[in-house]
């Protein structure tokens, strides 16, 4: 099976496979500094746009604003809620897809995406609902896996067992500059810089181990592949990471590499 069939699929599906809040949580002080980054104010109105478990959405609700946060996993949705209702915030949780919102146009004062809208599939349409539903004068916060980084070259490493489809755009390049300023040509001023969030666990084979059991596109990924496939997948991949590791002291400690964008719609 290659990308093209998996492709054809539902996303809402592939993203419902694992528990992505394993990884995900581990990514919530990114969403914390992109709050920052965006100077979030008490009362503004928020998207979240694929929030998944919500670290965005509550974040930005930390902070006093109105919040929604729309995803298609319904599972994702419901660790959301369940998230915010632990922690004393107010989040709207809605079932939406990154490329066609149910808001009017100009209905955010600031629009997030903490690794999220750079999954959608039509790259074009996403980034013009993301400026549609943003204010003029509003701001556009994402954080994006960059192509040099572990996710790009994971993605590099995948690409040797199941080639990609000749029309995939690969999501790391939300991760690069020049490809956001052709994706919002003339809509909003993008500023950007990269910065790193670093992964910490027992060992590379505990890191693995949890993307393979928990992470919804590898789960979706190893499903359609043989056991053998499987087996010197694990291993290629399991080599990148260790090439990433900056312990010394037998742990495993990874640097991430993603964009922080921060945009003014004009």
């Amino acid at each position: 099976m290659t990308i093209a069939d998996a492709s054809r699929r539902s996303h809402g599906p592939v993203w419902a496979l694992g528990d992505y809040t394993v990884i995900g949580t581990t990514l919530q002080i990114v969403a914390e500094e992109l709050c920052e980054a965006v100077d979030l104010r008490g009362g503004q109105r928020v998207l979240d746009i694929a929030t998944g478990s919500g670290n965005a959405a509550i974040s930005a609700a930390r902070r006093a604003c109105e919040v929604v946060g729309i995803d298609y996993a319904q599972p994702l949705l419901h660790r959301g809620r369940a998230r915010a209702l632990s922690e004393g915030v107010c989040v709207s949780f809605v079932g939406s897809d990154a490329e066609c919102l149910p808001f009017p146009d100009n209905s955010f004062d600031v629009v997030l995406s903490t690794f999220g809208v750079m999954f959608a599939p039509h790259h074009a349409q996403a980034a013009a609902e993301v400026s549609r539903v943003c204010r003029p004068g509003g701001k556009i916060g994402m954080a994006n896996w960059t192509p040099e980084g572990v996710f790009g070259q994971s993605s590099k490493v995948i690409a040797a067992f199941i080639p990609p489809a000749s029309n995939h755009v690969p999501p790391s390049l939300w991760g690069t500059a020049d490809y956001l300023d052709q994706l919002f040509a003339n809509q909003v001023e993008v500023s950007s810089q990269k910065r790193t969030v670093m992964y910490r666990y027992p060992s590379v084979e505990q890191y693995f181990s949890t993307l393979r059991n928990t992470y919804p596109p590898f789960i979706n990924l190893f499903q359609n592949l043989d056991t053998i496939q499987q087996e010197k997948l694990g291993a290629a991949l399991c080599d990148l990471y260790q090439s990433r590791n900056d312990a010394t002291d037998g742990t495993f400690l990874m640097s991430m590499e993603y964009l922080e964008v921060v945009a003014q719609k004009i």
